[in-house]
């Protein structure tokens, strides 16, 4: 494998901006793209409002701002010859294959591919490329430039010498690797999914309020409750997730995601993003 010094980031959204961050941090050049050119820019502007809130928290400086920024580049398609891909678009499979097919035409012969999917299967993902050996799974989670753990997913053709070089890589940007095999949610995303739905099925059936749940669940230990965490996430985002779950396994009853998520998504709610989900963030 190619020593990393450049990395590519496809998709400049929450997870690809705390992507891009987190490498630029720990030394390396970041080429940051997007379909739509002014969400670049836009990511570029959060990532150094991510920095004032940690120098803001004695947690950074304005050295290492000014220095990540500076490593981190706004990146066209064909600009994105580099060490190390990682993709961070949206949950779609043919999305995903579509580009890594056409970026596997552009590249080193040993450029690694990996894929931030949360639910997708990474084989699947990779069977389009000509050499899926070089292709494999680095799962982070949001926000990414705080949250340190990161699955790292093999699929069935991922060369086991990847796997561990990319464990290794991890490590570099001051992650906490797991090895996963690849399968329906990863470790993570399987278990995390009651988190969510349990909490909609109490709502649902009116046992108590978001803000009740939430509460309570942020006194037994977490960090976020479940309503403050999907409208963190986005919760357009984790109604798919939940969708590819519930066909994953075959549309068992725990999985089924619920009328809530929907609706929310259908109006727009979407969460932090758009301004209201759960909760109204226009107001605070």
């Amino acid at each position: 494998m190619r020593p990393i010094k450049k990395i590519g980031v496809i998709g400049a959204g929450s997870m690809g901006q705390g992507i891009a961050q987190v490498c630029a941090v720990s030394g390396y050049e970041v080429f940051l793209h997007d379909v739509d050119a002014n969400s670049i820019q836009k990511g570029i502007q959060n990532i150094g409002k991510n920095f004032d809130q940690a120098i803001a928290k004695e947690k950074s400086t304005e050295e290492i701002k000014l220095e990540a920024l500076r490593r981190i580049k706004s990146s066209s398609f064909e600009m994105l010859k580099v060490d190390l891909i990682i993709e961070a678009v949206v949950e779609k499979l043919e999305v995903k294959q579509k580009i890594f097919s056409e970026l596997e035409k552009i590249n080193y012969p040993d450029t690694v591919f990996a894929t931030n999917t949360s639910s997708l299967s990474v084989s699947k993902i990779g069977s389009i490329l000509k050499h899926p050996e070089r292709f494999l799974g680095l799962h982070f989670f949001n926000p990414a430039h705080l949250m340190k753990l990161v699955e790292v997913v093999s699929g069935e053709k991922t060369n086991n010498d990847l796997v561990k070089s990319m464990t290794a890589f991890v490590k570099t940007i001051e992650k906490t690797p797991v090895v996963v095999k690849d399968s329906p949610g990863f470790i993570v995303n399987r278990v995390a999914r009651h988190y969510y739905l349990e909490s909609l099925h109490l709502l649902e059936e009116d046992s108590a309020d978001i803000g009740t749940i939430d509460a309570l669940l942020r006194s037994a230990g977490f960090k976020l409750g479940p309503f403050e965490l999907m409208d963190l996430i986005g919760n357009d985002v984790n109604l798919e997730v939940s969708r590819l779950m519930y066909q994953a396994f075959n549309k068992v009853p725990r999985f089924k995601p619920s009328r809530i998520q929907e609706e929310k998504v259908l109006s727009g709610q979407l969460g932090r993003k758009t301004g209201k989900g759960y909760y109204d963030y226009e107001k605070k």
